[in-house]
């Protein structure tokens, strides 16, 4: 937890913490296995190539990914929109993906 708690909501980490104490050693190895985006790569890439969708793709958001593609990132505005609100949306995909595994 403490290599990965920047990559999680905050206000979830208490949650996580009592997800992860009552968890046995065949999950621990699962949750140990799962590659967790990071918030500030996927803030970079949105820079870069935002416009494109590749950050959504890369969240695992195909759908959101091809819209955005296809409206060049909404006509940029949903680009710079992206900009701002792409971390938290990295840090909730993480938490989802952790939630999934320990149930």
């Amino acid at each position: 937890m403490a290599v990965n708690g920047n990559k999680f909501p905050a206000e979830r980490l208490m949650e996580i913490r009592e997800l992860l104490s009552n968890v046995d050693e065949a999950k621990g190895n699962i949750v140990q296995a799962i590659s967790y985006q990071d918030p500030t790569t996927m803030l970079i890439v949105s820079v870069a190539a935002g416009s494109l969708g590749i950050d959504r793709f890369m969240l695992g958001q195909t759908g959101l990914g091809i819209a955005k593609l296809l409206t060049c990132g909404g006509c940029s505005i949903w680009h710079i929109v992206d900009i701002f609100l792409i971390s938290k949306a990295t840090k909730e995909v993480n938490y989802e993906k952790l939630r999934a595994a320990l149930i």
